[in-house]
């Protein structure tokens, strides 16, 4: 009998443990995080790196929305990037600028805006005119290597 209840025991944990993954698996990958309070303003950047759709949008460092989509201007040739804002933050200036950043050294990446100093607040379908695109650290190595092999002096 007891080996029957060290059985029942051992099977519920995994159940739990399986339950608490699935849990864990719905929270990360943000299904179910969709919100209806929001409003959409754009922002254009000439490289976006690896943003993606549903990437945070923060300022100071505080979740205030998403990127709700991503598509190539065909005009301009830039990335058009659809910002979807919590309403709660609908008094954001109208000089507000967006800046595509990296968490932490190779992690993902996100937009942060900077707000600024208009009387008048971004509204429904406005864009926002003032955007830093991502940094490549590619581009940044080979630049620095290139630098460092201008000043290496030539042997005589």
């Amino acid at each position: 009998m007891s080996e029957r209840i060290l059985q029942l025991t051992a099977g519920g944990f995994v159940l739990v443990g399986l339950a608490a993954l699935l849990v864990l698996a719905v929270r990360v990958s943000g299904v179910g995080d969709e919100r209806n309070d929001t409003y959409q303003v754009f922002a254009r950047f000439e490289n976006i790196g690896g943003l993606a759709e549903k990437s945070p949008v923060r300022l100071g460092g505080v979740r205030i929305g998403r990127v709700g989509e991503i598509s190539l201007d065909q005009e301009t040739y830039t990335a058009l990037v659809v910002l979807e804002i919590e309403s709660d933050y609908a008094d954001l200036p109208g000089d507000t600028s967006a800046a595509i950043l990296t968490s932490g050294l190779l992690g993902a990446q996100f937009i942060g805006l900077v707000p600024g100093g208009d009387d008048f607040p971004l509204a429904e379908g406005d864009e926002i005119m003032i955007t830093q695109s991502a940094l490549q650290l590619e581009n940044l190595i080979s630049r620095f290597l290139f630098e460092q092999g201008r000043n290496i002096p030539e042997e005589q």
